[in-house]
Formats: C-alpha cells, sequence, structure tokens
C-alpha cells in the first residue's frame, strides 16, 4: 500500500466516547479507524455553512483528556482542512485545525444514539454487524443522519427498539 493511500492523525476524546468507539468497532468486525470514517461520511455533509459548525465548537470547549490514533483514508483526510478553516472562521481553535476538526465531528457523532450508530453502520455496510451487539443501554437522543439516513429530523428524538 502507498503511504499516499492512508493519512494517520490523532483525535482527543473522552474515556466514553472512546469505549463507544472501541463498541462500535467490535459490534461492526472492523477496526476503530474505521468506524471513524464511517461516522465522518455521516456528519461532514450536515455541515454545509457556518452556522452548522456550532455543534463543533460547543463539543471543543468540553475537555477530551483521551488520544487516539486514527488511519484516515486520503480523501476523507483532504475534507479536514476544509472544516478545519470553517472552524477556525467561525471562533475555533487555531493551533491543528484538521486534528480539532476531525475530533470535533467524530465526537458530535459518537453523542448520537448508540443503537443508531450501530445500525447505521450496519446499513451503510450491507447488515454486516449487528446493532444488539453494541454493549450498554439503547436510550433516546438527537440524531444525525435525518431523514436521509433513515432516521427522523436531524436533532429529533429517536426510539429504537433492539432484540436482545
Amino acid at each position: 500500500m502507498d503511504c499516499d493511500d492512508e493519512v494517520m492523525l490523532t483525535v482527543r476524546i473522552t474515556a466514553a466516547e472512546r469505549a463507544l468507539l472501541r463498541d462500535l468497532a467490535r459490534g461492526h468486525g472492523g477496526d476503530v479507524s474505521g468506524v471513524a470514517v464511517d461516522g465522518l461520511l455521516e456528519v461532514i455533509p450536515s455541515l454545509h455553512d457556518d452556522g452548522s459548525v456550532l455543534p463543533l465548537l460547543r463539543v471543543l470547549a468540553r475537555p477530551a483528556p483521551c488520544a487516539v490514533t486514527l488511519w484516515l483514508p486520503a480523501p476523507v483526510a483532504d475534507l479536514l482542512p476544509l472544516l478545519g478553516e470553517r472552524l477556525v472562521r467561525t471562533g475555533g481553535p487555531s493551533a491543528g485545525p484538521a486534528s480539532a476538526a476531525l475530533s470535533a465531528a467524530l465526537r458530535v457523532w459518537l453523542a448520537g444514539d448508540r443503537a443508531l450508530l450501530a445500525a447505521g453502520l450496519a446499513r451503510l455496510h450491507g447488515g454486516r454487524g449487528a446493532a444488539g451487539a453494541v454493549s450498554g443501554p439503547v436510550v433516546a437522543g438527537p440524531v444525525l443522519g435525518g431523514p436521509a439516513a433513515g432516521g427522523p429530523a436531524a436533532g429529533g428524538p429517536a426510539r429504537v427498539e433492539v432484540a436482545a
């Protein structure tokens, strides 16, 4: 594999977010980097203007003590400086904007309902991985995919029943 195919970046997330990311990867049968890329592909398209990055700025204001190294496909990593520039323009951190953008986008995605995240991963990969494989309670919460991703409007409540 050519080194131009992937880019390594370190993100800052909380211990709970790291545990959820690992659970999702385990339930999906993939690795943490692959799950993070899938999450980015769900979140980044919704960030179409400066106002839409406000959730990212809010999540960056909260402490995130854990460092996690991710390998991203180069085309996905190429999107991060653009998102980072938008974060800086709207009041975000100016140091390491691509890494901050990745951290914020991943943290916003991980804030979604864990069962919906697992179900979205399974849908994205043709049913591989089971929503029930993710440990922890199923709770109602904000949905990031909206109707296009098979969920209710962004930010609306959702309830998913997962068979044990």
